[in-house]
Parts: structure tokens; C-alpha cells; sequence
């Protein structure tokens, strides 16, 4: 029996709520994927809540749980890392180092950098420092980025308005050579009204993504989206198909928050889990 694809995922984690791997790692693991979840922050709630508690996990400790994650052979067998929201320099550099020596062991890996800094409204929410080193030391080890267009213009210098704008922020953006990058949640100003745009770019003509915008905002939605566009290349779709199914099941978790009148993603909903455990390539012929 050949065993489901391993994902190492490094991003934050909380008790109550989903964001981080609370929001990435089930969507993954009901797809059919195999998850070594490591913290880079564990903190009670969300900061949109009166009281937030825990803290950043030290670097050393932080390191620790990367040298133990090595001596179980875990980069030398997985096939993603994905790294998420990380809160202090010297993790940044830890993880680029931990991802150069996972390469070095199993070329066929394949690095997704969600780069969580920060988001139109609230503007960044990690220290400048700290989005400096993403840009520097992870994005350019980095087969695939999912920025949001704030992140990506902050990393670029560019004003995101126009398709052009996100191919000159893209071409001024470091990636690994071939690297891809998805720009999700775009409003262009040619994006058809009441819609919202996932954007491939990459050595191809860009693909667009639209589907429909729904008018909520809840935390650990660009987790739970960057989670389910692995889940969806773990069970061999492509990257245009991965896009599309991580947006139609993101929308099915808003749905359904937004009908309950729930403040955090609901990932409970039997339709949404039923989705995950029939996540597969369409038969070969059709059309992805």
C-alpha cells in the first residue's frame, strides 16, 4: 500500500478557533494527507477577542521540535512544507535553513510559502523585521506563494489595481526558479462585480480564478485556503483544479460560518467534509 503524501506544516497555532494549522491540518488530513504539524506560535484565541494568551514559541525551542522533525526523516520523505504566520526573525532564519536541508535530502519536495504579514485592513500585523526576512530568506527558496495583495504589494513596492500590477509585482518578487505564485483574494478593477479573484502567475499567461465574493471576514481564512490548495495537489489535481476547489470549499466554510453567525471558520459542516474526502482528479478526459 503506498502511503498518502506528507505534509510538513509550520505555522501558528491556537486553542479556540481555527487559524494556522488549527485551520489548515484537518482539511488536509480528511483529504487523505499525512500532517506533521509544527507550532510557530500557540496562543489561546485569535487577537480579535478582549484577552489573548500564550506566546511565540522560543527560537531554541522552536528549533528543536525543526531537529527533532529531522531525525524521523520527515523532510526526507515528505512531498510539501508549508509554512504560515511566523513571529520573530530567528525562526525565519531556522525554517530557511531547515528548508535548504530538506531540498538538499529530497529535490522532488515542493516549498508553499503562505507569507502572513499582514492584510488591507489592519495593515501589517507582524513587525516590519520580520516581513523583511520572509521576503528575503523564504520567498526565494519558495515553489509556490499564496499573498494576499496587500503582502504582495508590500513585498514589492507596487499598488495592486490592475491585472499588470500583479504581473510586475510577480516579476519583482524572488520565487524558486520556476516558482509559481497565487494571488489570492483580488478585487481588480476589471473583476466582475459581486466576484473575487484567485491569480496564478508564474512562467505561464496568468490564469484567473473569479468566484463569488461573500461579504465576511473571518480569521484563518487565507490558512484554511492555502491548506485546502494542498490538500487538492496532494490528491493529484493541478494547479489551476487546486485553486479552484480550494475557493469553492473556502466559500462552503464562510457559508457556512456566515448562516450560524459564527465568528470563526466552521470546518464541521457535513457538506464541506464530505468534499474533502472525495477530493480527486476528475477522470482522465474531462477537463480540469
Amino acid at each position: 500500500m503506498t502511503r498518502p503524501p506528507l505534509v510538513i506544516s509550520i505555522q501558528s497555532q491556537v486553542v479556540f478557533g481555527h487559524v494556522g494549522n488549527s485551520a489548515a491540518v484537518f482539511p488536509m488530513q480528511a483529504a487523505g494527507l499525512e500532517v506533521a504539524a509544527i507550532p510557530t506560535v500557540i496562543f489561546s484565541n485569535t487577537p480579535d477577542y478582549p484577552t489573548l494568551r500564550g506566546r511565540p514559541l522560543p527560537a531554541d525551542f522552536f528549533g528543536e521540535l525543526l531537529l527533532g522533525a529531522e531525525e524521523r526523516g520527515l523532510p526526507g520523505r515528505a512531498a510539501y512544507i508549508v509554512t504560515g504566520y511566523i513571529g520573530s526573525v530567528e525562526v525565519v532564519l531556522l525554517l530557511a535553513a531547515f528548508i535548504a536541508r530538506a531540498r538538499a535530502a529530497n529535490p522532488a519536495l515542493t516549498y508553499i510559502c503562505d507569507p502572513v504579514i499582514g492584510d488591507a485592513g489592519p495593515g501589517l500585523y507582524v513587525p516590519e523585521a520580520v516581513a523583511a526576512a520572509l521576503r528575503e530568506h523564504l520567498l526565494p527558496l519558495a515553489d509556490l506563494a499564496t499573498p494576499n495583495p496587500f503582502e504582495l504589494g508590500w513585498f514589492t513596492g507596487t499598488q495592486i489595481r490592475t491585472l499588470g500590477d500583479l504581473q510586475h509585482a510577480a516579476g519583482a518578487l524572488s520565487l524558486a526558479p520556476g516558482g509559481r505564485l497565487i494571488a489570492t483574494g483580488c478585487a481588480l478593477e476589471d473583476t466582475t462585480p459581486g466576484m473575487i479573484e484567485s491569480v496564478i502567475l508564474g512562467p505561464e499567461a496568468p490564469m484567473r480564478h473569479p468566484t463569488p465574493h461573500l461579504p465576511v471576514a473571518i480569521p484563518g481564512t487565507g490558512d484554511l485556503y492555502a491548506g485546502l490548495v494542498t490538500a487538492a495537489l496532494g490528491r493529484g489535481l493541478t494547479l489551476p483544479a487546486a485553486v479552484d476547489a480550494a475557493q469553492s470549499l473556502t466559500g462552503m466554510a464562510l457559508a457556512r460560518a456566515a448562516a450560524l453567525g459564527a465568528r470563526e471558520i466552521v470546518l464541521s459542516d457535513p457538506d464541506f467534509r464530505e468534499a474533502l474526502l472525495t477530493l480527486r482528479p476528475p477522470p482522465q478526459g474531462d477537463a480540469n
